[in-house]
């Protein structure tokens, strides 16, 4: 199962930022005691590539990808630690390149009609749409999806427990995004309890959209 058939299925890529690498160990059994086992670790800290390769050590059964990556030397060192696939905010056309030329799973930053044309004529298919909510929110979506039929989307920013469903309706949505059950002040007190539950809640909501 590839990453798009694994993020489709739950719907739901969670976007992680840590502070500690060790702390992959008790968030990592907490998304999965939800239900959740794909995961996003955001290269945003200097814990990150560390935090990947605990992860993906300590839980083999789960898929873990790098996000926030902007340059090909951050993949590189992102797929030592163990990344299956690379997310980004943004579409850097050498970036998403290499990536294809690896085989690695890719998920590119989108927010204009040009950078998804830029997909498409990579044979992508599926894409980030970031930062939806800036970007118009599902309106924004609906208008940038309606001239690319097959195009699917994994909106990220700003999407939460409250709007999770309505974005899931859309048609063309894959799956979505979003740092609200795993965000860092949870993580902080060590509330892995409070995780568990609100990775089930988003994947309830979900179950109960796609009626499964």
């Amino acid at each position: 199962m590839d990453i798009l058939e694994i993020t489709g299925k739950h719907g739901l890529l969670t976007a992680i930022e840590l502070q500690n690498a060790q702390d992959a160990v008790p968030l990592g059994r907490a998304l999965l005691d939800g239900g959740l086992s794909v995961a996003e670790i955001t290269f945003r800290t200097p814990a990150a590539a560390e935090a990947v390769h605990v992860m993906t050590a300590t839980y083999p059964e789960m898929v873990i990808g790098a996000g926030s990556i902007v340059h090909i030397e951050q993949a590189e060192e992102a797929v030592a630690a163990g990344a299956d696939f690379i997310v980004s905010a943004g579409f850097n056309p050498a970036l998403v390149d290499w990536c294809i030329e690896r085989n690695l799973p890719t998920l590119p930053g989108v927010a204009t009609a040009s950078e998804i044309t830029m997909g498409v004529i990579r044979g992508l298919k599926v894409l980030k749409f970031f930062p939806a909510e800036v970007m118009g929110g599902m309106n924004g979506l609906k208008a940038l999806a309606a001239p690319f039929p097959g195009m699917k989307f994994i909106p990220m920013g700003g999407v939460s427990a409250a709007n999770l469903a309505e974005y899931l309706r859309l048609p063309y949505v894959h799956a979505c995004g979003g740092s609200w059950p795993v965000n860092k002040k949870l993580i902080a007190e060590g509330n892995y309890a409070e995780i568990t539950r609100l990775t089930r809640e988003a994947l309830s909501i979900i179950q109960e959209v796609r009626g499964t």
